[in-house]
């Protein structure tokens, strides 16, 4: 098959390295407003470069990587699904969420897969640690935390443009509670300050940031976040239930060391990056959108799936700015 590369910078280079791996990718087709980037993954991946979207769409490709800016996504999702070609687009599916709820009205009625770009579903323990819920061996889970820590802030100019730390970073956690336990949440009740980094304060957004989550079986889910892990990248999950526990993330990478006398656990190099953390993930992800663009699947991550994690982080804003819990439901009315 033939695909489609819209956007190359760190991402969009990282997956067209991935595809161009695959068997059954034969070729790839790439844009990029920087023709510099355009013409660097020509070279590397022998791809042909395109001079616009429409020109790109216009190829012969037979699926779609958008890892354009977030404000092209809209637009970009939309393009090719009125060109019948599935999309694989990174998320979020768009900066606000009524812009994405307009995409999804856009391609609920169309026969095109749309697959944004949730990796955790794709991780070895998380996928793992799905499987063990939904086969019953934890018992009624009573306890779920989840943390993802960053090794240090990004740059001012992504802080200004993410749209804050519950809709940028804490959204892999929230959606990685609902596909994990199965369960949707119900309020959230979340605070958040800054401890460092001048730049994310002027923005208006917290640097760390901590929610509890209500489910709607009763299970509490804490969501734990900052900018500010010195040790690494640090994402894990823990599932406590009636009957076992287990965790996500326990491994010797892990960015943590132990008081505990003559323990050497954890006693590998700590991750530092989120693309080295993930980078099975990313590739397998990848490999699970060829197979939605030869139709032997459907999307494992739908525009439905990642605006229910962005109502979750709405809410989350909402109850940090006004101090108080937020039902989904009122989220969702504001």
């Amino acid at each position: 098959m033939r695909i489609g590369i819209l956007g190359l910078g760190r991402i969009g280079a990282f997956h067209a390295a991935t595809l161009s791996g695959l068997d059954v990718v034969e070729s790839l087709v790439v844009a990029d407003p920087f023709p510099a980037a355009a013409k660097a993954a020509a070279e590397r991946f022998g791809a042909r470069i395109a001079d616009s979207p429409e020109a790109l769409l216009a190829a012969g490709v037979d699926g779609l990587v958008v890892a354009a800016a977030t404000d092209a996504h809209p637009a970009l999702i939309r393009a090719g699904v009125a060109a019948g070609v599935p999309v694989f687009c990174e998320k979020p599916v768009a900066r606000t969420m009524a812009e994405g709820l307009e995409v999804l009205k856009a391609v609920r009625g169309a026969q095109v897969p749309v697959q944004i770009g949730y990796n955790r579903r794709f991780d070895a323990g998380f996928t793992a640690a799905r499987a063990a819920v939904r086969g019953g061996e934890l018992g009624r889970l009573h306890t779920v935390r989840c943390t993802t820590l960053d090794p240090a802030p990004p740059p001012a100019a992504y802080v200004a443009a993410s749209g804050g730390i519950f809709r940028d970073c804490s959204v892999h956690d929230f959606d990685v509670i609902r596909w994990v336990t199965g369960r949707e949440v119900t309020e959230v009740y979340a605070a958040g300050g800054n401890r460092g980094a001048a730049h994310i304060r002027e923005a208006g957004d917290a640097d760390t940031a901590g929610a509890i989550l209500t489910l709607d079986d009763g299970t509490l889910a804490v969501v734990s976040n900052s900018r500010h892990n010195g040790r690494g990248y640090d994402v894990r999950m823990e599932l406590l239930g009636f009957e076992d526990s287990l965790s996500v993330g326990l491994e010797d990478r892990l960015p943590l060391r132990s008081a505990e006398p003559g323990a050497t656990f954890p006693s590998g190099t700590p991750h530092d990056f989120f693309m080295d953390r993930f980078a099975a993930a990313y590739r397998a992800e990848l490999a699970a959108f060829t197979e939605v663009v030869a139709g032997v699947r459907p999307s494992p991550c739908t525009v439905g799936d990642a605006l229910e994690a962005g109502w979750i982080a709405e809410a989350c804003a909402l109850s940090l700015r006004e101090h108080r819990p937020v039902t989904l439901a009122e989220a969702r009315a504001a």
